[in-house]
This record gives C-alpha cells, sequence and structure tokens, in this order.
C-alpha cells in the first residue's frame, strides 16, 4: 500500500479513534507490502524509518493533538533517531508499531517506537524530537498539558541518559572545509592546510 494512503488512514483513524489515556502508547496494526521490499525480499531499512513517522503522527491523533496543531501552527521536527533491527519483516507479514512517549526535557520529547510480529520484536527505535510553533520552539510540557496530559516528567531512562551523552560528544556540525576530519579532500595528517583557525 502506498505511503500516502496509509498517511490518510492514519489520519481518519487517530481523528476517529478512543483518545489515549495520558501516558498510553498508540499502536498501528500494519502489513509489509511489494512497495516496502527492498532487493533481499524484506522490508527495507528506510522504510522503518518513513513508518515511524506514521506511528508519530497516530500518536500525535490519539492524543487529541491535530486540532491544537492547527489553531497554534505547531509542527514536530525531528532532531536525531536511532534503529536497531533484530529480524526481518517478510513479505505480507502482518506487524504492529508501538509508539509511546520515554521522556521530555525543555527542548526535546524522546519516543520508543517497536516493531513486533508473531509477538517478537523485529525492531526498535528512538527517536528525538521538538515542536515547534510561530514564535520559536514550544516545551513538550505545553504540548502534552494541550492533550490533557497531566504528568510528572518520569524518571531519566538509562537509555536516553547515554543516548544524551553520545550527542553531546559529537560535533554539532559538520566540520568547516569538508571532508570527515574538515580538512580539504586528499589533505595527509598534519598538512596545515587542513587547521581551521
Amino acid at each position: 500500500m502506498n505511503l500516502l494512503l496509509r498517511l490518510l488512514w492514519v489520519l481518519v483513524r487517530g481523528a476517529r479513534g478512543a483518545r489515549l489515556a495520558p501516558g498510553a502508547e498508540a499502536t498501528l496494526a500494519l502489513r509489509v507490502w511489494p512497495t516496502d521490499l527492498d532487493l533481499n525480499g524484506h522490508m527495507n531499512n528506510g522504510r522503518y524509518l518513513s513508518i515511524m513517522d506514521l506511528g508519530r503522527l497516530d500518536l500525535v491523533a490519539r492524543m487529541g493533538l491535530l486540532g491544537a496543531f492547527a489553531r497554534q501552527g505547531w509542527r514536530p521536527l525531528l532532531g536525531s533517531a536511532q534503529l536497531r533491527f533484530f529480524r526481518s519483516l517478510k513479505p505480507f507479514a502482518r506487524y504492529h508499531l508501538r509508539t509511546r512517549v520515554l521522556w521530555w526535557d525543555e527542548k526535546w520529547i524522546y519516543l520508543e517506537q517497536v516493531f513486533e510480529a508473531e509477538g517478537r520484536v523485529a525492531a526498535r527505535g528512538r527517536v528525538k524530537g521538538l515542536f515547534r510553533g510561530p514564535g520559536g520552539n514550544v516545551t513538550p510540557a505545553e504540548v502534552l498539558r494541550a492533550a490533557g496530559w497531566s504528568l510528572d516528567r518520569p524518571e531519566l531512562p538509562p537509555e536516553v541518559a547515554g543516548w544524551r551523552d553520545l550527542e553531546d560528544a559529537e560535533p554539532r556540525a559538520e566540520p568547516r572545509g569538508g571532508g570527515l576530519t574538515g580538512c580539504p579532500p586528499n589533505t595527509p595528517p598534519g598538512d596545515p592546510r587542513g587547521e581551521h583557525p
């Protein structure tokens, strides 16, 4: 099934479906279609990320936030994602995608998204995103309040703490000069042309 059709299905289902209780996970029941496959005959690894987009949209819709997003001009933006594969999803296999809020701070919200087939985890992803409105970033706490989720922020999960530490240790952007080290292409190590002021 085309991703656009799945997107429309998620929107209609989310608008008509029951609202999620505070802290509950959103679950989508899906199937692997031929357009999802790669040359190895299983779901393409890039397709997982596209399906995860649908899972996050489903969560927003089931939280009752579509109206608030439209009125306030809010939009979700993804900061980073990590994805680990455990087993393949074969053609026409039925699977579930479960999406839940893990933690948030003043800027970022962290979500877990798990693909399950036949009662087993096929892949697990985590994403870090933020919400932006016309006046700038909107805190996750404000968005959760708009959904009627009066939640205390949970304790920082170890997997999120480790992920934050890893990202804090990485450079924020590609170094000037191009290349992985910031040196002009083919510049030998130690060459002063590769040094930055």
